[in-house]
């Protein structure tokens, strides 16, 4: 129980941290982000890059939807000119996840005392640098922790049979990554778990590519909430999200075992080749729907458009 205790800790902690990590970009940049947005939107390409930039600045796809499913709540976006940022959130959010395969033990302490003392600072920019500094500290003493407890969690009956069921039913995988993923509210959280089970040796690659995949359907239920009283548009911006990750989900589920089998290529290590196959997964979901992205954005019209 105790274990099972800190690894909902260490699942706190990361979720705190890539907070934190927003926070600080988001005070950095906050008076350009806004612009960008609504100018940098004129056409899909322009609409996919602005979002991809912004959701790497943010390290958050949820913080830039319900951002701009807000500016269309105000009128200040069309539904149209979303299409393109929904596009370019997909990749923009896999950058934290390669973040978080880097190796940086030794320096994890320095970065959080620095952090925390930069922090104290009145100045608006030290303190954001500081908050920056902290939430990576955080985002990756939890990723550290996630691989310590993944051993002594299995040591639990009913876990270990569970993680047995996911090693032997990719359905049952992409299932587990889509709700708990709805629960905790970030999709960089639960693959960095499978991450974690993946180091120790206990999950099998295939799993948690389905995992991976399952949690970029979840992370859509913020957006969806987010939409709520906000009028049509804003929820036709929330419905095309969630439309174009499960269209890449429905693409890629046939792919898993090539992907299992060939991993070795991308990487040497079972994280990084998760990472890696995530940035595959995205990058390839939005680019095959831009050349479509006006006739997608029909498609949710009809779909989503009525009352």
């Amino acid at each position: 129980m105790l274990y099972l205790l800190l690894f909902v800790l260490c699942i706190l902690l990361f979720i705190f941290g890539m907070t934190i990590i927003r926070f600080g970009l988001f005070n950095i940049s906050a008076e350009k982000l806004r612009d960008w947005l609504i100018t940098l939107t004129s056409s899909p390409l322009k609409g996919m890059v602005t979002g991809t930039l912004i959701t790497a600045l943010l390290q958050s796809s949820t913080a830039v939807m319900v951002i701009t499913i807000g500016l269309i709540s105000a009128r200040i976006m069309t539904f149209p000119q979303s299409i393109g940022i929904i596009l370019g959130t997909n990749i923009g959010t896999t950058f934290k996840t390669e973040l978080i395969t880097f190796n940086i033990d030794a320096i994890i302490v320095p970065l959080a005392v620095c952090g925390a003392c930069l922090i104290l600072f009145k100045n608006r920019k030290t303190r954001s640098i500081g908050m920056l500094l902290f939430g990576i500290a955080s985002v990756f003493t939890a990723m550290k922790g996630f691989e310590l407890l993944a051993h002594p969690l299995t040591s639990m009956s009913l876990i270990h049979q569970f993680i047995l069921s996911l090693n032997n039913n990719i359905f049952l995988s992409l299932l587990t990554g889509t709700v708990i993923t709805s629960i905790i509210q970030s999709s960089t959280a639960m693959t960095g778990i499978a991450m974690g089970f993946l180091t120790a040796g206990l999950l099998k690659l295939d799993a948690g590519i389905a995992i991976m995949l399952g949690a970029n359907i979840g992370t859509c239920i913020t957006a969806i909430i987010a939409s709520i009283g906000g009028g049509k548009e804003s929820r036709m911006a929330a419905f095309a999200h969630v439309w174009l990750n499960v269209f890449g989900v429905l693409v890629f589920i046939p792919l898993i075992p090539f992907l299992s089998e060939n991993a070795n290529l991308l990487a040497k290590y079972k994280d990084v080749q998760l990472a890696h196959i995530s940035v595959i997964f995205n990058v390839a979901t939005s680019v095959m729907v831009l050349p479509f992205a006006t006739k997608f954005g029909e498609m949710i019209v009809y779909l989503h458009g009525k009352k």
